[in-house]
């Protein structure tokens, strides 16, 4: 089942290591605008949606919900890091 928004922007944080106030230093908002976005009582304007895209490195789908696909931004790593990065996740995927 594919998480909401207020779930996947909660669990982006967490994996990360922020608590609230961190967090809504590096996006420029307010601790409160944080936590009413992950007890789903406010949305992010469409702005704000594409700044916790970029943020967290995964698709605005993802974030909504509307994916469980998710992609590493490779685009500045050498094509040799890359391959390493293939082989440790075929290697997961086992």
């Amino acid at each position: 089942m594919k998480n909401s928004l207020n779930v996947n922007i909660r669990q982006l944080r967490l994996g990360m290591g922020l608590n609230q106030v961190e967090f809504a230093r590096k996006m420029n908002v307010t601790k409160q605008c944080v936590s009413n976005w992950e007890n789903d009582n406010v949305q992010p304007s469409i702005e704000m949606l594409t700044k916790l895209a970029d943020f967290f490195k995964v698709s605005t789908d993802f974030l909504l919900g509307r994916s469980e696909s998710k992609a590493i931004d490779v685009s500045e790593l050498s094509d040799e890091q890359i391959a390493h990065i293939r082989l440790l996740v075929k290697d997961f995927g086992k």
